[in-house]
């Protein structure tokens, strides 16, 4: 209780929050620094912390956490954008809000009205107002209304060849990336040529397709348990994406020697240039999103044949292995050799001098992808379990709680001036685990 109303009272802007904040509150940060008149939609910002106060709430029926997730819907809602979808923040100051297209708002038709995909953004709010949603009956209209249309949208989003852009601002084009197979261009520039609205083009970047199927996933779960017929063919559509989803995936694995994964597509189905560091590729980290996509599809439509190109996938990661035991987030096309950049953003072989703002070498996983494809083979599911609570654990949670109710840790922040970082922090992260790990040992009692 302490917590989370300090939390609430002290911490959030109109029911939103950022990533993390000096002890004092006034050094604020998401994806960079923050105005005191901005929430984060990104997680671990607002949707992550309103899934927190849902477990308190579960846990303890006290009508204090459902009010504080309630509170957070409100500010999620603000920051909702006519395509329905929303951006990494949310600006709650009267003015700037008239540059951006929120449904919330006054901006004209120049407003910005880009929804994104990118770093869990549209579909960790999507999640959690689902979830508050159904906790509440699916009887609150505004937060009902918000799910659907935003839902809608990211169907609406959804390429024929069953992609998604990183980025959208309205319903995709029919006649724009059509079905075909994937093949490697015969030669590919090795100079970024500019953006060329890369975030349009269909892609698997940081994961978000992958994001997108459970997401959609979670939301057919919840909708399908709805009395109301109209939530119940919502509930089909977002499981019918999901097998078009499946289908895109089947269809962008490259052919042999490499058959993988791209980050991105352009409409011939080859790949494409990203940013400046994401060039043509293979990608390592993404093959294996896409793998596990894969797997979950299989899962929740019992369809076997999204399980078919996982076997020479893996196969193909298993040979790429780097001598360290990771991979490679890009090998380069036919050649299969690892591709990396210079700090300076010069493509290169050599890893010795990568910038640090980048994951140019992800973990393997493999292993565990297989052991859930052989489940999946056998028509078995992996059963999520949840750790019990440690005791201990919990008497520490307890004992660092200030009086304030934050728990306060060594920084430092990231964005700020070297001078200004090393301060003591307060982190929304920290916030969410330790609010769920006292609704865990709750439930438990």
């Amino acid at each position: 209780m302490r917590a989370a109303t300090f939390f609430q009272k002290e911490v959030a802007v109109s029911g939103t929050y950022l990533w993390q904040y000096s002890a004092d509150l006034i050094k604020r940060e998401g994806e960079g620094i923050a105005t005191k008149t901005q929430g984060w939609v990104q997680p671990p910002g607002t949707p992550r912390v309103g899934l927190a106060y849902l477990a308190a709430w579960q846990a303890t029926s006290n009508v204090v956490f459902l009010e504080a997730a309630r509170e957070t819907a409100a500010g999620l809602l603000k920051g909702q954008l006519r395509s329905g979808g929303w951006q990494h923040s949310i600006e709650l100051d009267p003015e700037l809000r008239r540059k951006i297209a929120y449904r919330q708002g006054a901006g004209g038709d120049s407003a910005r009205n880009v929804s994104t995909f990118d770093d869990d953004s549209t579909q960790a709010a999507l999640r959690f107002l689902a979830h508050l949603d159904a906790t509440l009956g699916f009887a609150d209209a505004a937060v009902h209304e918000a799910v659907t249309f935003g839902t809608r949208a990211v169907l609406k989003a959804q390429y024929p060849n069953g992609g998604w852009p990183q980025g959208f601002e309205r319903a995709a084009a029919t006649n724009a990336y059509l079905p075909r197979k994937a093949s490697f261009p015969e030669e590919w520039n090795r100079q970024w040529p500019g953006s060329q609205q890369y975030w349009f083009q269909p892609t698997l970047n940081d994961n978000s397709l992958a994001t997108i199927v459970s997401t959609l996933a979670e939301l057919a779960r919840i909708y399908q348990a709805s009395t109301n017929d109209v939530d119940g063919a919502l509930a089909r559509d977002c499981r019918s994406a999901m097998r078009r989803a499946g289908d895109f995936l089947i269809a962008a694995q490259l052919p042999e020697p490499q058959p993988a994964w791209a980050q991105q597509y352009d409409e011939q189905m080859q790949p494409a240039w990203a940013r400046k560091f994401e060039p043509p590729a293979v990608s390592g980290g993404e093959s294996q999103g896409a793998l596990e996509t894969l797997v979950e599809i299989s899962w929740e439509t019992g369809e076997r044949k999204y399980l078919e190109p996982i076997p020479r996938a893996l196969a193909y990661l298993r040979r790429s292995r780097l001598a360290d035991g990771k991979l490679a987030r890009f090998y380069e096309l036919k050649t299969n050799r690892p591709l990396y950049f210079t700090r300076d953003y010069k493509l290169t072989y050599d890893d010795k001098d990568f910038p640090t703002h980048y994951s140019f070498k992800v973990a393997d996983r493999t292993a565990a992808i297989e052991r859930d494809y052989e489940r999946a083979v056998k028509g078995e599911r992996r059963t999520a379990t949840r750790r019990a609570p440690d005791l201990r654990e919990v008497e520490e949670v307890v004992r660092t709680l200030d009086a304030r109710g934050a728990w306060v840790e060594a920084g430092p922040l990231r964005f700020y001036p070297a001078a200004e970082r090393d301060v003591r922090v307060i982190k929304s992260a920290t916030f969410v685990r330790n609010l769920e790990l006292l609704a865990a040992y709750l439930e438990r009692r």
